[in-house]
């Protein structure tokens, strides 16, 4: 209870102070049509404010460290105050003196119904579910956190990601599909409880080497930073051997498969045959891509 207080008090007393994210919220209702498109307008304004301006974690970020991050929500229904709509949001971090950011998250969410009434207040309560708007939104903003911390520190975001994981608990009270265990094994409920769960530690570990001994160290030492983002990808490939076709794996090559086709095409050569063996045993889906990959 205590943490959960003071969380709630860091959310409400927090705003313009340090803020975490820097996010472009969209929001788009063509498929809507024929209605009053103000008030779509008025989300996207309300959103990003509420997003940004959000002191999630009191650790003072810097502005040159908030994260940079995108949502963008596709309105494809309206009944009322009642919107049927989806979800996609992205989020990079940027490379040690490097102008380059890597993506860290590409999440889609189809199941994102939520209410809405034109200039209410947007305020999180950790304790008692209000609104699946402010809830996902939510979500995703500890969740990106996580993730990034992740990548500056082994497992550093491990607070954020339990944050997260407390509010689809709270979710689950209010009916909305997405926070349940009972649905689909790709949904928010799933993504948090996998990526804190032991079983796929080998994920966390693989992004701490990915980025912090890989992508940061390719500044200075190219081929010793594509060995060790190799080795991070093997690191992660130890999940198949347990769960394949993860959902970690699946959320891992949806942000990095285009990347790691670049990063391997190019550059000082280094043995690829085993990680490109591991590419298309982990993520087959992607076998088209691997196949471009430049020996």
């Amino acid at each position: 209870m205590p943490k959960i207080l003071s969380l709630l008090t860091l959310l409400v007393f927090g705003l313009g102070q340090a803020q975490e994210l820097n996010c472009t919220v969209t929001v788009n209702a063509e498929q809507v049509g024929g209605t009053n498109q103000q008030v779509f307008k008025t989300l996207q304004r309300a959103l990003g404010d509420y997003i940004n301006k959000t002191d999630w974690t009191g650790q003072g970020y810097k502005p040159n460290e908030r994260i940079n991050c995108s949502m963008f929500i596709n309105v494809s229904g309206q009944a009322g105050n009642a919107f049927t709509a989806t979800i996609q949001v992205g989020a990079s971090r940027p490379s040690h003196n490097s102008t380059y950011s890597s993506a860290i998250l590409n999440a889609n969410d189809k199941d994102f119904n939520f209410e809405y009434n034109e200039f209410q207040n947007l305020i999180f309560n950790p304790t008692v579910f209000d609104s699946n708007l402010i809830s996902v939104v939510s979500y995703y903003c500890f969740l990106i956190i996580g993730m990034d911390a992740d990548t500056f520190a082994p497992e550093g975001g491990t607070s954020y990601l339990e944050t997260a994981r407390e509010i689809v608990s709270v979710a689950q009270t209010g009916g909305y599909k997405g926070w349940s265990g009972s649905e689909t094994n790709a949904n928010r409920f799933f993504l948090i409880n996998d990526m804190l769960a032991e079983t796929y530690k080998p994920y966390r570990e693989a992004m701490y080497m990915y980025h912090f001994e890989g992508l940061d160290v390719m500044n200075r030492d190219q081929k010793l930073g594509k060995e060790n983002i190799k080795k991070a990808i093997l690191k992660l490939a130890e999940i198949h051997s347990v769960r394949p076709n993860s959902l970690m794996a699946r959320t891992f090559f949806d942000a990095k498969a285009d990347e790691i086709v670049s990063i391997f095409s190019g550059g000082p050569k280094i043995n690829i045959t085993d990680l490109v063996d591991a590419l298309n045993r982990v993520s087959p889906l992607n076998s088209a891509k691997w196949a471009t990959i430049k020996f």
